[in-house]
Parts: structure tokens; C-alpha cells; sequence
């Protein structure tokens, strides 16, 4: 396909961006306005946000919507907040989540391997904070990645949180996959989505 410039973004995550909420105000309006606002400042045009693991992804934790099963949160942390910020001042900003680890009930109690490619995740953590994006923040999520600066061992995975999302009012969420970015998976995952016409569909980006 063609390749363009489709603008410039920044990331909140890794809790990186922590202290931000805390700033009082004016100040802290003034920053996200050099942030987000058109022709001022950085003018940002993506906004790609961590979605909260409760696990250590940087330089700190940043607090899952769902800690325990069924403990669901939409107003801990800061990501939902700072979406919310950013669309107000450039709405048709490209919006981007995804996650850096997940709480250890998620799956197989681990937050790893089978726990992270499963159904668990994509019923039951996932579509929950999706859904909590558009109807608590008023915010629609653009994009959602699999799983940060990791190689995707479970095409099947992405075929099926594709499904979800469509079957559950998300179409227009678009798949982002190799987070990781590294030469010999990119090359991987276009091969695979060359035999598997599935796969193909499932993925946007």
C-alpha cells in the first residue's frame, strides 16, 4: 500500500505522565493546551495511552480499571482523564490504546502466555474498558493494540478479538499488531496474514 505522514503523536504510559494530574490549575490546563491544541504548541494529532496493568511498565505502575475480577474502576488512574483532555481540545484526534501487562486473575491467573491470549481478556478486561471509554469518558478508542514491545504468538488471538470487537459495537477500532516493531516479526506476521485471509482482515495497522 501507499505509504503517507499521517502526523505526529506522543505516548502516555509506563506512568510516565503520572504527575500531570496533579498540576494545579491554570497551569495544567496551559500544559495540555501546548499539548493538544491545533497550531499551538505541539499540536499533537495521536495520543497513544498505556491501559493499566497494576503491573510495573516503566517508571512506575499505572492502576488497572479492574484489579480483581468483576472490580471494575473506570475512574482510577489517569489515561481515561487524559483522553478525555485531548479530545476536548482537538477532537479529531487519533486515539490508541493498548496494554503493557495485566493483572494476575486475567486468564490463567498468571497475566501471561495462555492468561494474556485468551478469551478472558478480550470478554472480560478489554471490552470492558472500551466500553468504559465511550460511555464514562466519552471517549472512542481508534485504535487498540495487542500487547506492548511483544511478539505476537497467537495469531488465532487477533482474529478473535477482531470478532469481538465487531460483534459488540467496536468495528470501527482498528488492530494495530508488532508494538515490538522488530524486522524479523513484521516480516512474520505479513507472511502469515498473506496464507490466512482472516488474519488479514483482523488487522488494520
Amino acid at each position: 500500500g501507499v505509504r503517507g505522514y499521517d502526523g505526529h503523536g506522543a505516548l502516555s504510559a509506563g506512568a510516565s505522565s503520572r504527575l500531570l494530574l496533579d498540576y494545579p490549575e491554570p497551569q495544567r490546563a496551559t500544559i495540555l493546551d501546548y499539548l493538544f491544541k491545533p497550531g499551538f504548541g505541539a499540536s499533537l494529532h495521536h495520543l497513544k495511552v498505556e491501559i493499566g496493568g497494576d503491573t510495573w511498565s516503566t517508571d512506575g505502575s499505572e492502576p488497572s480499571h479492574m484489579h480483581v475480577r468483576g472490580d471494575l474502576n473506570l475512574d482510577r488512574g489517569w489515561e481515561f482523564w487524559l483522553l478525555k483532555e485531548a479530545k476536548k481540545r482537538r477532537p479529531e484526534i487519533k486515539t490508541y490504546a493498548l496494554p503493557w501487562g495485566l493483572p494476575g486473575w486475567v486468564g490463567d491467573g498468571s497475566g501471561q502466555g495462555t492468561g494474556f491470549y485468551s478469551l478472558d481478556n478480550i470478554y472480560n478486561y478489554t471490552l470492558p474498558f472500551l466500553r468504559g471509554a465511550r460511555e464514562r469518558w466519552g471517549v472512542e478508542l481508534d485504535y487498540l493494540g495487542i500487547w506492548n514491545e511483544r511478539d505476537i504468538t497467537n495469531n488465532d488471538y487477533v482474529k478473535e478479538l477482531r470478532q469481538a470487537l465487531n460483534a459488540h459495537n467496536f468495528s470501527k477500532v482498528k488492530l494495530v499488531v508488532s508494538d515490538n516493531a522488530e524486522g524479523k516479526y513484521t516480516s512474520d506476521i505479513e507472511q502469515a496474514m498473506q496464507k490466512d485471509p482472516a488474519l488479514n482482515a483482523s488487522v488494520s495497522v
